[in-house]
């Protein structure tokens, strides 16, 4: 289907700091995976560990927190993973929902959803 990538505000709902950052767009992702250097930067603060499984049965565990992200006018807040070298950075479902936004198939770029599944 090929790549989508999106600019994407995340800001630290405490603090309003914020940053712009490059995230791959992964529908097969549950969660928005950002570089924890990054995360620390903003103070937004890891609130617990969670045990992942990846695509290869890879066994990780990583922090987790929460932070707004706004994305073609749209914002939300979500949980991030805090990742550590050699992880990607993506924007995940949860985030995407949240967001109200799609891949669309055609231009593989990121559009706002006509409408959310009711059920």
């Amino acid at each position: 289907m090929g790549h989508t990538h999106v600019e994407v505000k995340l800001v630290n709902q405490l603090t309003l700091k914020f940053e712009e950052v490059k995230l791959s767009v992964d529908t097969g992702s549950t969660y928005t995976w950002v570089n924890k250097t990054l995360l620390e930067k903003l103070g937004i603060k890891p609130q617990t560990e969670w045990t992942f499984k990846t695509i290869d049965g890879r066994i990780l565990k990583r922090f987790i927190g929460e932070a707004v992200a706004e994305c073609l006018g749209e914002h939300a807040t979500t949980m991030i993973v805090f990742a550590e070298e050699g992880d990607a950075n993506v924007l995940g479902v949860h985030a995407l929902e949240g967001l109200r936004l799609e891949v669309d198939p055609t231009t593989k770029k990121l559009k706002k959803a006509e409408a959310l599944l009711a059920i």
